[in-house]
């Protein structure tokens, strides 16, 4: 059994799994670089290690010294988290062969799922509905040009080992495929080593909505329901709720079996998310499947009562599940605003610095994920999360109530933060109405006054 979990990440999902560990008896060590000294998971894991100089490349993504540090400390096990690493097939493999539990699915699984073009093949031999497309990766632009006349344009082009919104672009036409085809590939290579690019039929105003899921290693694969990823900016998630305020519930017990069943054609194991594309007419599309712990987990936690980090420890540990897909029941909702250090009035400009003021909203229904406090200093060589308010009631209407008032609360002076922009959508008809679509950004940032996020 797991004794102690090296966490091989920073910030909120860094301190989350130190409160789980903890709680389940389990010590922690805290990889860390030098920009991070300050952070909350440091100072309150059982050990701490710092292995590099600030930026990523020097430290958390570096497996050598994070295999290192766990050798040198004697953990049983690697807890990942999201970004970084995570993902990362190679780091597994590793971890594998040292015998060290990577809490994650098993190297095999990240390899064929994190090739889009592999994981939607393996989807589609189960049945599940997938995004027309190129079938694996154009390496010409005649062929490629060829391929998106056939699917019919407006075209989406993707980098196969992509995420994050990079090396994706849209084309409408001949003339700008040509241009946008050449940009994604450079984007693709620089962001990931790798220039492969497909091509997908472009879905216009879709929901994004992804289902959880959790499958151990005794062949049992369920569902946690859906998180609706809709509101986003340039690809990048802002705003997610569960259950999806579009899905009824033939249709989300249609797109449930289906995430199970592309989990099962995956052999995975492990905590992971089905990703789809859903169209005005309810149709659906498998885009890709995350295999990792997600950033928006918690309003499935809150939905369902379920620790979704403890199970990810339980399945390592070789434990069944201890409950099927009839005994997950949703009986609340909740929504969840990730709050970013970045100027909204400011075309989201990175907002780093110390923080002066910090005082994080409580009461019935709320809950904070953040490793943020008066006098830390927010370091610019990373992601601009500071933290997640995540808000939850009987019905959407009292977590949206309720989330306007918690952001109302939440403090943070000395830097820039999103949480005007969460307050003016929160209180945003079209939001309310629960009709919005991925391309409700755009509209709402074209159509709000900047004054409102100062």
């Amino acid at each position: 059994m797991i004794q102690k979990v090296l966490i091989a990440n920073r910030g909120e999902i860094a301190l989350r799994i130190v409160r789980a560990c903890r709680e389940l008896g389990i010590k922690t060590l805290a990889v860390y670089s030098e920009a991070d000294v300050q952070s909350l998971h440091v100072q309150l894991a059982d050990e701490a290690i710092c292995i590099g100089g600030p930026k990523s490349a020097d430290s958390y993504l570096r497996a050598d010294r994070i295999i290192s540090a766990a050798e040198i400390a004697d953990v049983d096990a690697i807890h990942p988290g999201y970004g970084f690493l995570s993902e990362n097939a190679k780091f597994a493999e590793q971890c594998e062969s040292c015998n060290i539990k990577f809490i994650g699915p098993k190297s095999k699984s990240i390899k064929m799922m994190g090739d889009k073009s592999i994981a939607k093949d393996t989807v589609k031999k189960a049945g599940v509905p997938i995004v027309p497309g190129s079938d694996g990766p154009v390496e010409t632009e005649t062929e490629a040009v060829k391929t998106a006349r056939k699917i019919g344009y407006p075209v989406i082009i993707k980098a196969v080992a992509g995420g994050g919104g990079r090396g994706m672009r849209i084309a409408h036409n001949d003339v700008s495929f040509a241009k946008e085809y050449h940009v994604a590939r450079n984007e693709a290579e620089k962001a990931f080593g790798n220039g492969a690019v497909y091509i997908e039929k472009y879905i216009e105003r879709p929901r994004h909505i992804e289902f959880q899921i959790l499958a151990d290693s005794h062949g049992k694969v369920i569902h946690l329901g859906e998180r609706d990823c809709s509101i986003q900016r340039r690809h990048q998630k802002l705003i997610e709720e569960s259950p999806s305020p579009f899905l009824n519930a033939d249709l989300r017990k249609k797109m449930g079996k289906a995430a199970v069943k592309a989990a099962a054609a995956a052999n995975y194991e492990n905590a992971g998310t089905i990703e789809f594309l859903v169209d005005a007419k309810g149709n659906y599309y498998f885009i890709e499947m995350n295999t990792r712990i997600q950033v928006e987990h918690p309003v499935t936690e809150e939905c369902t009562g379920i620790d979704l980090i403890k199970q990810q420890i339980h399945i390592a540990n070789g434990q069944k599940l201890e409950f099927d897909q009839s005994d997950i029941k949703f009986e609340k909702h909740a929504i969840e605003c990730r709050i970013n250090a970045e100027d909204p009035a400011r075309n989201f400009a990175p907002s780093p610095g110390t923080i002066g003021l910090y005082y994080a909203p409580g009461g019935h229904g709320v809950r904070v994920d953040s490793h943020a406090y008066s006098g830390y200093t927010i370091p610019s060589h990373y992601d601009s999360m500071i933290g997640k308010l995540i808000c939850f009631g009987s019905t959407r209407k009292v977590a949206l109530e309720r989330a306007y008032r918690a952001l109302s609360e939440y403090l943070i002076r000395g830097v820039k933060t999103t949480i005007p922009l969460h307050k003016a959508i929160m209180s945003d008809p079209i939001f309310i109405s629960g009709k919005a679509t991925t391309a409700y950004m755009e509209d709402f940032l074209n159509r709000t006054p900047t004054d409102l996020f100062l």
